[in-house]
């Protein structure tokens, strides 16, 4: 498993919380920035991350910003990314289960560190279902990405 991470200022310390535990799990991942606390802007980076897990450069990916508004936003502007904005485990566990989610953000303003750590967890460990009626959905949401972005 190779999980792509991305995050502006308001996410990077959150997001070293989160390198720390992945490789601790043994957890291979690529850091498409930021890499310091200077003001940034998101966009550039949940695109990367968002990116290389469309293109199967990673698995799966987590992008981090204040709030997780704006990265999950900007995440989702690329073709078959489902990104995920979670702030509980209950959540974290079911968009994967139920809408194969392949992307997590993150507020790193809005979840302490351990329950985003927990999150993480949740949603790294989860598969999805493969029950009827969540593929039939994650179908026609893919069937409606095409249509509208073609």
């Amino acid at each position: 498993m190779s999980i792509a991470l991305g995050c502006d200022h308001g996410g990077y310390g959150l997001k070293l919380e989160i390198i720390k535990y992945l490789e601790a799990q043994g957890i291979a991942y690529k850091d498409f920035g930021c890499r310091s606390l200077d003001s940034c802007d998101y966009p550039e980076y949940a695109r990367a991350a968002a990116e290389a897990v469309a293109s199967g450069e990673c698995e799966t990916g987590i992008v981090i910003c204040t709030t997780g508004i704006g990265i999950s936003i900007t995440a989702n502007k690329v073709k078959g990314i489902r990104c995920a904005l979670c702030s509980d485990t209950v959540s974290a566990r079911l968009t994967r289960e139920h809408n194969d989610a392949n992307m997590l953000a993150l507020g790193a303003g809005i979840v302490g560190t351990n329950l985003a750590l927990g999150i993480v967890d949740a949603f790294l460990h989860t598969e999805f279902s493969e029950e009827e009626k969540h593929r039939r959905r994650v179908t026609k949401i893919a069937a409606l990405e095409d249509e509208l972005l073609n």
